[in-house]
């Protein structure tokens, strides 16, 4: 940052206007100043703020390479792996996810990190100067999302990284993150979320999150609905962007549950990759796989293979928090961020496939604007027991409410209601065990966590230490 622009922060507050003293110190403060502006949830679709803002800031988003990531779910699973496969490349990489899950310096990653605290900091006051000069000049200020896209932005080009691995906050055409001209666009399967925002078919949620593809570019792209489909080649033939097609260009061949995970067999772009180790669960993570192989690929160019080498000490060292990820032992409790019906039905596939719970209990938060019916429908034959609660924010569904929708799904002798997470978690791992005691050999008492990011994100401080080991 200039001499002018730390003058200019000197004299203002946090955010850069002129009624506070100093830079921030800490990351509360920044946190704070953050969470003051516009919510994620609170949407204008425009970007002219965000290149009002990156324009101010150098432009960073063209000093690097991107992939950009749009869909409905998978994106942070499938980010993670392209990361991965990157800097087994020796890339440096950034990469740029939301929601995060326990803490907000998860947002912007470099070199497969999370910036630490100071970093953050650092991060926030070399663009703070300049987020009141776009706030004067627009209609609307900037929001929470288009200041930490700014944050990014502005760090990979400080790093600096060789590419940015950015994943869409909701959409495509008009998210924050759309200011960058990717080399790869992925799409990760489109279905119904964000309604009250993106539209209420898959084929209009496509015609927003397909506004990622740039002229030139290649698009990867899972198996869609055919609505969706033809969206997608629509768009492709107007900026004349390449197409490659989960079941036709690239796919997952084979995969088998293993112990950890699971062991795949990739056909990418390039070559086949045999018994690869992949430690996620789920027949959803081996399609993320095979579009993150597909994505690298993609983005490298040529004719030549990653590496059978490469390509599996990356995967092995794949991890992705809060989906299905098993936290604790005795009994098991799992993690899964599914917010959707779409999801649940991925989580509810993959508890079949390579797990053996009985009696599995969950533990239930959804967000007010979400489909919890539908999401609760996915889950009724997988659960003997649900708990319903709600997660700490303001946009948490009361349990209440929660409750009155599940009790119509699983019936009244199949819910409790307990708000506070904490007592939820303790309820459903009691209601596990005692299961367990008195059920067949068949499997071992487990707990599922589901609903919501916020939700699973709250359960994970509460379970899992600092440290990443169980709590």
């Amino acid at each position: 940052m200039d001499d002018a622009a730390n003058d200019a922060v000197n004299d203002g507050d946090l955010d850069g206007h002129l009624d506070g003293p100093r830079l921030a110190e800490t990351f509360e403060e920044v946190e704070d100043a953050l969470l003051s502006r516009w919510p994620e949830t609170r949407l204008e679709p425009s970007l002219d703020r965000i290149r009002a803002f990156t324009e101010l800031l150098g432009d960073p988003q063209n000093s690097f390479r991107a992939i950009h990531l749009t869909g409905t779910n998978g994106k942070t699973s499938t980010s993670r792996m392209i990361d991965t496969l990157l800097r087994a490349l020796e890339l440096r990489t950034g990469r740029f996810t939301s929601p995060h899950v326990q803490r907000m310096t998860e947002r912007i990653s470099i070199d497969g990190e999370p910036l630490d605290d100071d970093a953050f900091v650092r991060a926030f006051n070399d663009v703070a100067p300049y987020t009141h000069l776009v706030d004067d000049d627009q209609p609307h200020p900037l929001s929470f999302f288009e200041t930490v896209v700014g944050m990014a932005y502005a760090a990979f080009a400080d790093a600096p990284v060789d590419v940015a691995v950015v994943e869409v906050g909701m959409g495509g055409s008009w998210d924050a993150t759309n200011v960058v001209h990717a080399d790869v666009a992925v799409l990760t399967p489109i279905a119904v979320d964000h309604a009250r925002y993106l539209g209420d078919t898959p084929e209009v949620i496509a015609r927003e999150k397909v506004g990622i593809i740039k002229p030139g570019a290649v698009a990867v792209v899972a198996v869609q609905e055919p609505d969706v489909a033809a969206v997608v080649a629509e768009r492709a033939a107007e900026v004349g962007a390449t197409v490659a097609r989960e079941g036709l260009e690239f796919g997952v061949v084979a995969r088998q549950p293993a112990v950890g995970g699971q062991v795949v067999t990739l056909q990418g772009l390039r070559a086949r990759y045999d018994d690869v180790f992949l430690p996620l669960y789920g027949a959803h993570q081996a399609q993320n796989a095979v579009l993150a192989l597909a994505a690298v690929e993609a983005f490298l160019g040529g004719d030549q293979p990653l590496g059978d080498d490469v390509v599996r000490a990356a995967f092995e060292q794949v991890t992705s928090p809060g989906r299905l990820e098993v936290v604790r032992r005795s009994p098991t409790i799992v993690l899964d961020a599914a917010h959707n019906p779409h999801g649940a039905e991925a989580v509810a596939a993959a508890l079949e496939d390579s797990f053996q719970f009985s009696p599995l209990v969950g533990v239930i938060g959804v967000m007010g604007d979400k489909d919890a019916e539908g999401l609760l429908s996915v889950f009724e034959p997988q659960l003997e027991h649900l708990v319903v609660t709600q997660n700490s924010t303001d946009r948490a569904m009361p349990a209440a409410e929660l409750a009155r929708l599940a009790v119509e799904v699983f019936g009244e002798h199949r819910v409790t209601v307990e708000p506070r997470l904490a007592d939820a978690l303790d309820v459903a791992a009691t209601l596990a065990e005692a299961g367990e005691a008195v059920s067949s050999s068949m499997g071992a008492g487990a707990v599922l966590v589901t609903g919501s990011v916020v939700t699973v994100g709250e359960a994970r401080a509460l379970l899992v230490r600092s440290d990443g080991a169980a709590g």
